[in-house]
Formats: structure tokens, C-alpha cells, sequence
């Protein structure tokens, strides 16, 4: 089952606050808000959410094809994918403009302020699916996630016309998303993903129900931090599952984009979507314990052990046929 990955291509800085932010903030002067933190530690690693998601199903063994728009200093990172198993042929690399950068500071809470610069994303929209699905092979799914809003649209509408399955995954630009536009993105999607914040910025974007929203789409995965994941469905009880636990936290940026890696990736093997989530959980546990979202290492025995101690021995030996084939 190939897997079509659509979103952002970036660097991300990642910078630790060694205070809180809310101890900063003056609730009588929000309108006027001029701060600088102070930062501990820069990180300047890879990322940018289809990069980030694309690289997870590379590690996994899924050979996806990362569509997005990359700049001319995108080569060391192309390198980088291929080696780890992500098809980049399809990327536009700008003649002009460079890869978009995310700029992120953390507080000791693991409260995040960023700033993204679009960059050569800002091209994305003239990358044409249908174009590369009569070249590469038209996929078994396609994952819109962030970038740049008429790109998004325009993928969603390119594979609803190809009849290929979509997975929604609006998350950074639903605060920009105009109501139509974010009804067109979700409106028939298999997979909708969302953290909690996002879940809730859904329903006031679309100006739909719970019910209604979820009688548009397939299943509705919302990831809620240490709480786990939940699995909500048209007429069906919503499934929840505990996140995999750590006391080693490194930091938050890219769990969710691993969790959908996993995810993604279980239902590319035809998993039962609890048991794809298991997958996913584990696999956002491990990149929470390293700095930077592309820079973990993946190990069957480590996500067997993990699943394990988590949800038991019969789900750990439900995966381990098709983990072990990673080694």
C-alpha cells in the first residue's frame, strides 16, 4: 500500500525557555504584549509536518512519496529522506526561495510559541497530484496535511476526483482556514486527525456538530498527550487508548506527526485501527524522548517492549510478525 504524504517541508530551531510563559504574561496588557525570552539551548534540526510524517513511514518500511515544495538549499535534506526511506522525487524545489523555517521555543511546562516562514512552500500550490499520480502510480492514500491552503485544497480535490482515500490532517492552518475551506478539507475524509485544541477549532471553523462533523468523515483520531488517543466513529463508542509513558521527555515537537506515522502505517498493513493507534502511541513516545523530530531511531524490540508494558502481551504479539520484519 503506497502512501502519498502532502505538507510542509521545513527547518525547525528549537529553543528551551528555562521559566514558564504564563509567569510572564500581564493579563492586563495582553493587547500590548512585547516579550523576549531568554533561551538556554538552539536546536537546529529538520522538520516541517510532511517531512516529519513521510520520514516516519520511511523508517517503518513504507516507501512514501513526500509531495511538498522544498528551496534551493533543500539537497543535504533530500539526501537525508532518501536514505531513510522517503521518495522525494515528486518534492518542487524552488529556483528562488528557501525551505520554509519553524522557529520554537519551549517552556519548562512544554507550553510552545513558534513562528513559521512559509518560505518555498509558498509554490506548493502549483504541485499538481493527478500529475504525479499518472507518473509515480496513483496511491492507496493520501495524507493532506499542513501547507500552504490552496495546495491543501487543492490535493483534497485532486484525490476525491482520483477516488483515492484521504486523511485530513488541517492542524497549524485551521486558524486560518476560512469556514468553506476547512469544510472542503474534512467533508469526505476517512481518516480525520486533530490534537485537543484543534478538535475544538474544528467544530467552531466548520460551525458543525460533533455528530454532523463525524457523519462527513470516516473516523476522527484526536490525540490528547499523556491522555493517549481517541477513536471517535458515526454511531459507534469512541475508543480510547493510554499513551505510551515516559519519564524521559526531551522535548513535544513532532510526537503528533510520529503518532501518524504509526497510525498510517498500521492501516497500510490492514491493522485494526486500535491496533495501528497502539503503534502510533509507541512510536510518539519515542520521539518525545529525543530533540528534534527526525533525528530518533526506530527499534522493533524497543516498540514491542514498549507496546508490552503498555496494553499487554497479546497486543505486543499481535505486532511483533510485522515489527520484526524491520530489523
Amino acid at each position: 500500500m503506497r502512501i502519498a504524504v502532502s505538507g510542509s517541508i521545513a527547518t525547525d530551531h528549537l529553543m528551551v525557555f528555562a521559566g514558564r510563559f504564563a509567569e510572564q504574561l500581564l493579563r492586563e496588557q495582553l493587547e500590548r504584549v512585547s516579550l523576549s525570552f531568554l533561551a538556554d539551548r538552539l536546536q537546529v534540526r529538520r522538520g516541517g509536518v510532511g517531512a516529519n510524517i513521510a520520514f516516519g513511514l520511511g523508517l517503518l518500511g513504507l516507501d512514501p512519496v513526500l509531495i511538498g515544495a522544498a528551496g534551493v538549499d533543500f539537497g543535504e535534506y533530500g539526501a537525508w529522506l532518501r536514505a531513510n526511506g522517503v521518495d522525494t522525487s515528486e518534492v518542487r524545489v524552488s529556483e528562488h526561495l528557501h525551505t520554509a523555517r519553524f522557529v520554537c521555543t519551549t517552556d519548562e511546562d512544554l507550553n510552545q510559541i513558534a513562528t513559521f516562514y512559509a518560505g518555498a512552500m509558498a509554490e506548493a500550490p502549483r504541485i499538481d497530484l493527478a500529475a504525479i499520480a499518472e507518473r509515480a502510480g496513483t496511491p492507496a492514500l493520501v495524507l493532506v496535511g499542513a501547507d500552504d491552503p490552496a495546495a491543501m485544497l487543492r490535493h483534497t480535490a485532486a484525490a476525491h476526483r482520483l477516488g483515492v482515500p484521504v486523511a485530513a490532517d488541517p492542524s497549524q492552518q485551521l486558524a486560518r482556514l476560512e469556514r468553506d475551506q476547512v469544510r472542503h478539507l474534512v467533508d469526505g475524509a476517512r481518516w480525520l486527525f486533530t490534537n485537543e485544541y484543534e478538535a475544538a477549532l474544528l467544530l467552531e471553523r466548520t460551525g458543525w456538530t460533533q455528530d454532523q462533523l463525524l457523519g462527513r468523515t470516516g473516523t476522527w483520531i484526536t490525540t490528547l498527550g499523556e491522555a493517549g488517543v481517541a477513536l471517535a466513529r458515526s454511531g459507534a463508542r469512541t475508543l480510547r487508548i493510554p499513551a505510551v509513558p515516559t519519564d524521559k521527555i526531551a522535548d513535544p515537537t513532532g510526537a503528533g506527526d510520529a503518532f501518524r506515522s504509526g497510525f498510517l502505517a498500521g492501516t497500510a498493513w490492514n491493522w485494526p485501527q486500535e491496533q495501528a493507534a497502539r503503534l502510533g502511541c509507541a512510536l510518539a513516545t519515542t520521539v518525545l524522548e529525543s530533540i528534534g523530530t527526525q533525528e530518533y531511531k526506530l527499534s522493533p524490540a524497543d516498540l514491542i517492549t514498549r507496546i508490552e508494558q503498555t496494553y499487554g502481551s497479546g497486543p505486543a504479539r499481535a505486532l511483533e510478525p510485522q515489527l520484526a520484519q524491520l530489523s
